[in-house]
């Protein structure tokens, strides 16, 4: 793909001033990031969605004073524009919209060749990449920060198998991001992408909602907003019981194959919707995913089992079945909300990417003071971050007087 091309320059420009507009947070640790020099010689690999609010987040960072090398972190979420903008500001930007498997690793491996100094991560397929074949740079990695949540299930997996080497900041866990990208923006982004993929009217669906985590319950919401009947499966008891009294139906995905008509998986987990359930829906069901990786839906097994497939929309695929029934998927199975959308608004972004650069100065702050392992930002930082939204939005809040942070802060004071 030509990304020097200056139409697509232009419209990536266009975009990132866009975005600059709505992720007033992030502008303002941008001011003081580049009068202080936070970051000066810095070097900060990313493997990202390339994304316009992506792009403010790299801007932020170079202002800071870092080199930024960054990469897509999915191969349908690049924006052309965004990498074109970037590259002609002198940043190392790979990635294009529809990246074959070998050019997704070709372009991580060229991050790895940066030779960072911190790592930013979304999935964590850059901190696999170093630990599994590229030990040596380990020594002089600082730490890293992984933003979603199919990555940091990842990252306790390693640290349970004693395999991470170096300190990973969860930015997804802060309350700023998972209480407010995973619910808002999934949520919103989500029905986005199944709308922009097939057109189709959400009114008097049958939505099925594979996962009540932060994620699944953004998506049932909107869902619901949007005039579907919802319903909701999990594998987890409690969460299973909070959709039930947030008013969803619960039932096996067993039970919802047979009566759903679009069905939206974001579990983080493999073969959720499966031949045994592709045999049970009806005909003209669409199947979506908002999980990282595209391995909830078993697209494989799909084309498979079909007699026939054609691609009759850019992002939407219709698979025909030996008994005549035809069943649609979203985005080739991937992020939906970025393969056939823009990912999340800015605003909500601007919150999360507030979290990746804290994170980062975080790590900074405490070199060599952080051993291996997975850690999560002070609550005063997550609170910093609420607060640069609110003063964003115009808003202000109470403070507790003397007397009521004694209050708070004490034992002694009874009924």
């Amino acid at each position: 793909m030509e990304t020097n091309n200056k139409e697509l320059v232009s419209q990536g420009r266009k975009n990132l001033d866009f975005a600059e507009r709505n992720m007033s947070a992030l502008m303002k640790l941008r001011e003081r990031f580049k009068k202080e020099k936070t970051f000066k010689g810095l070097k900060i690999g990313m493997a990202l969605h390339i994304t316009k609010e992506t792009g403010v987040l790299v801007r932020a960072l170079k202002d800071g004073g870092a080199q930024v090398a960054v990469t897509s972190c999915n191969p349908l979420s690049t924006q052309n524009d965004i990498v074109a903008a970037l590259q002609a500001e002198g940043i190392n930007a790979y990635g294009y919209k529809g990246e074959t498997r070998a050019d997704y690793y070709k372009f991580l491996n060229k991050i790895i060749a940066f030779k960072p100094d911190v790592t930013i991560d979304d999935g964590c397929d850059l901190v696999t990449e170093i630990h599994t074949k590229h030990p040596g740079l380990i020594k002089n990695i600082i730490g890293g920060c992984e933003e979603t949540t199919t990555g940091i299930l990842r990252l306790h997996s390693m640290v349970k198998a004693g395999a991470l080497k170096y300190p990973v900041v969860a930015v997804n866990d802060n309350n700023t991001k998972h209480l407010m990208d995973n619910y808002y923006g999934t949520g919103q982004s989500t029905l986005d992408g199944v709308i922009r993929a097939s057109n189709i009217l959400f009114a008097g669906k049958i939505v099925v909602v594979a996962g009540y985590g932060d994620c699944g319950k953004g998506v049932a919401m909107r869902s619901r907003g949007h005039g579907a009947r919802v319903i909701v499966t999990e594998v987890r008891p409690f969460r299973a019981l909070q959709a039930r009294m947030d008013g969803y139906e619960v039932m096996p995905m067993a039970e919802a194959a047979k009566v759903g008509d679009i069905f939206i998986t974001v579990t983080g987990d493999i073969d959720v919707l499966t031949p045994d359930h592709f045999k049970l829906m009806k005909s003209g069901a669409i199947m979506a995913n908002s999980g990282h990786f595209d391995v909830e839906i078993d697209v494989a097994a799909l084309k498979k089992m079909s007699v026939k497939s054609r691609r009759i929309r850019p992002f939407l695929d219709e698979y025909t079945l030996k008994n005549g029934r035809v069943l649609f998927v979203a985005g080739e199975g991937r992020l939906v909300n970025l393969a056939a959308a823009e990912g999340h608004p800015s605003e909500v972004m601007s919150m999360s990417f507030c979290g990746q650069a804290l994170a980062v100065e975080y790590l900074l702050k405490n070199k060599g003071k952080l051993k291996p392992g997975v850690y999560t930002l002070p609550a005063a930082l997550d609170d910093k971050i609420a607060q640069l939204q609110l003063d964003s939005m115009g808003v202000k809040i109470d403070k507790l007087s003397k007397r009521q942070a004694e209050y708070l802060s004490g034992w002694q004071e009874g009924t």
